[in-house]
């Protein structure tokens, strides 16, 4: 069964680090087609709850967090159809919170990382969330030189011909405006405008889905004509560049845009306490439906800007704002069948094959089921869930396109469950390769137990070998991959990694040529050994991840490679180390170094060292080496150059300049890496009132320690 219907609080590591890569894939196709080709497949909710379910695995498991992860990223690539244009601030997207506990958590968040009392003052504007197509005006000499969208977050499509037919944004701006401003905002389009234009292209059978694609539609029109016949508008809210600050606060900045002759929403509003805040989202909530534009929520920001400032930014979006969503549709259909898939740690994953129904546009035909417990109707607690009511197939079942996971199956409809229906058994053998499946103590999920005979975990093992954060081998796709390992002729067999990469050599002297095989052709053949031959030499990183080790998805191997550099040193390490026997043990030099690393605990740690003393992983890695796979160094942490560049800094104790959080994402914004623990690798110890045993082991080691004024006399020398 796979992953993706195991609950979050269920996931083990392994598994969740290979949710992680299916939903880094999916929602990177869905940015795709939202953003770059205005077509998308599913509703904003069903896409919502997949953000949803990998923030809330990276929250669980924050060492996995992967380096294309969807929390890192923005929009998707440019449209190559248009010049490119590179942003000279990144467009980043916003967080998303769905419930009036998640508001509160995230404005806790702000307050700690600030480090604000409850009582402090903190003021936030909300605002309606336009459901548009992002767009960035930059006015040089107050005249407009260039429209980008958003992209990928850094660069856009070059739209400046298509925006200049849009009566909302002003061809200049008035003398008091910036020399430089890069003024963004959403072009969009009304409903009454979008269902005149429905009609009017209805004759030639060209009709978009909603106004929103109907809007990225007619802005990516290559003719500028056909834009100008569009009723496209514009809402003003943000900045990118600025040659001198617009003013104090976000609030009195958008109002600068008015003033300007943009279009700013009417519905802006301070809000001087969270109640305020929950209160303007439930006014505008109230009056969505009569809106004359779509909107699909709140969005909360800090009101000063010098706050602003100093929450900075994550890899993708501001800590200092967030959108709060409207929450998702419901909709009854048949369950018609559950069937079992088995994922690359042989965990069996029951799924929903639904009769179709839509769930806010879109056509649902399989849903999660979680678990053989959820099944049942027990919840992770042990205690009955929905009564006590268990699923089988032919109910009628209750579905939602939001939440954990999407779609997923709520509750049944008691009074339509057929009569002869009955309990659905979990199967206690693989569906792959007929081994026993068994469930461990405390565990939710049954896992099969043929390891390397199961087919199913072989070929999920490469696929992750082949992935595109791991070795990102273009042509060894999910078919090509099946192909390989269900080939029986030697010269065509690929069941290992090194496999692939002695797959040109023996295909040289085999009769049975690739290209020779349907499917398969001259051209795509050496493309695919072309491709193999491009990846003998990865990142370390790259390596590490695409080994599959327990709990070492992308960030944790990124961190391991940044801390160690080479692979060889990681190896070296991770065979030197001793895992400590029980409690008061804490393990060799080797050991404590591995814990160092920050983000690398014990659980990480432990990982790494028994996949490098068991044999068949030792003999796994030299045969990849042999077969020439070259695994590069990694650059050194630390982008920027300044005296703390490379340096590993330790925070300990209680600071009172500001938030623990905010010190760590300072001192790496100054080129340096934040470690959790002291080692004899920590450059410098940064110690607050009440520092204990790390202000200690400092000491011990002789390593610099300074108090938090002098840290921040440094940062400003």
């Amino acid at each position: 069964m796979t992953i993706e219907n195991t609950p979050v609080e269920k996931l083990t590591e392994e598994q969740a680090a290979e949710e992680l890569a299916r939903l880094a894939a999916e929602i990177a196709g869905h940015d795709r087609r939202y953003h770059a080709e205005d077509a998308p497949t599913i509703s904003d909710a069903a896409y919502d709850a997949l953000k949803l379910r990998n923030a809330a695995i990276e929250a669980r498991f924050p060492e996995l967090i992967r380096e294309d992860s969807p929390s890192k990223s923005v929009g998707a690539a440019p449209s190559s159809a248009f010049a490119q244009v590179q942003h000279s601030k990144p467009m980043l997207s916003l967080d998303n919170v769905f419930s009036e506990e998640d508001v509160t958590d995230f404005v806790a968040s702000v307050r700690r990382f600030l480090n604000l009392g409850p009582e402090a003052p903190l003021v936030f504007t909300a605002e309606p969330k336009i459901d548009g197509l992002s767009m960035s005006l930059r006015y040089e000499n107050r005249r407009l030189v260039t429209a980008a969208t958003r992209g990928d977050g850094t660069t856009g499509e070059n739209v400046t011909a298509n925006i200049r037919t849009i009566a909302d944004i002003p061809e200049r701006l008035p003398a008091d405006a910036p020399d430089i401003v890069d003024v963004r905002g959403e072009v969009y389009m009304r409903r009454d405008d979008f269902l005149d234009l429905q009609k009017r292209m209805a004759e030639s059978g060209q009709t978009f889905a909603n106004p929103r694609n109907s809007a990225a539609g007619s802005l990516r029109q290559k003719n500028p004509e056909v834009t100008k016949s569009r009723p496209l508008k514009f809402f003003a809210y943000a900045w990118g560049e600025t040659s001198e600050p617009l003013a104090d606060t976000q609030y009195d900045s958008v109002l600068r845009f008015r003033d300007w002759g943009f279009p700013v929403n009417e519905r802006m509003k301070r809000c001087a306490s969270l109640a305020e805040m929950l209160a303007q989202y439930r006014a505008i909530e109230a009056d969505r439906a009569s809106l004359p534009y779509d909107i699909d929520g709140v969005v909360y920001k800090v009101d000063r800007l010098d706050l602003q400032e100093r929450l900075g930014f994550r890899s993708r979006s501001p800590r200092w704002a967030t959108a709060h969503k409207f929450p998702a549709e419901k909709a009854t259909t048949v369950l018609k069948a559950i069937d079992i898939q088995v994922g690359r740690t042989g965990a069996l994953t029951p799924v929903a094959r639904l009769e179709p129904v839509t769930v806010g546009g879109v056509v649902v035909v399989n849903a999660t089921l979680h678990n053989e417990d959820y099944i049942r109707g027990i919840g992770n607690d042990g205690n009955p869930i929905r009564e006590g009511r268990d699923i089988r197939v032919g109910d009628t079942v209750l579905i939602q396109r939001a939440g954990d996971v999407i779609p997923q199956i709520l509750d049944i409809v008691p009074e339509k469950r057929p009569a002869d229906s009955r309990p659905y058994e979990f199967p206690h053998l693989c569906p792959a390769c007929g081994s026993h499946a068994v469930r461990e103590e405390g565990e939710a999920v049954r896992r099969c137990t043929g390891g390397l005979i199961c087919p199913a975990q072989a070929v999920e093992r490469l696929r992750h070998f082949v992935s595109r954060n791991a070795f990102d081998i273009e042509g060894l796709g999910e078919k090509q991959i099946e192909f390989f390992f269900n080939a029986e002729d030697p010269a065509l067999s690929v069941r290992e990694p090194a496999d692939i990469f002695t797959l040109k050599e023996r295909q040289r002297a085999s009769l049975n040529k690739l290209e020779n095989i349907e499917g398969f052709g001259a051209v795509s053949v050496k493309k695919l050994f072309d491709a193999i031959d491009a990846r003998r030499a990865v990142e370390t990183s790259r390596f590490l991840f695409a080994l599959g080790i327990r709990h070492i998805g992308e960030t944790n191997a990124k961190r391991i490679a940044r801390h160690f550099t080479s692979f060889d040193a990681i190896r070296a390490v991770a065979t030197e180390a001793e895992i400590p026997a029980g409690k008061g043990d804490k393990g060799n030099s080797a050991w404590q170094e591995l814990n160092a690393v920050n983000g690398v605990g014990d659980v990480v740690a432990e990982a790494l060292v028994e996949f490098f003393n068991e044999a068949h992983n030792q003999k796994a890695v030299d045969d990849l080496l042999e077969a020439g796979v070259t695994p590069l160094d990694e650059e050194k942490v630390g982008q920027v150059d300044t005296q703390f560049t490379g340096k590993t800094i330790v925070f300990t104790g209680a600071l009172e300049r500001m938030s623990r959080d905010e010190a760590k994402a300072m001192a790496e914004r100054l080129g340096a890496k934040t470690a959790g623990s002291v080692s004899k690798k920590t450059d410098l110890v940064v110690a607050g009132p009440g520092a204990g045993s790390k202000l200690k082991a400092a000491t011990d080691l002789g390593i610099e320690v300074i108090d938090e004024d002098e840290w921040f006399r440094r940062v400003e020398g």
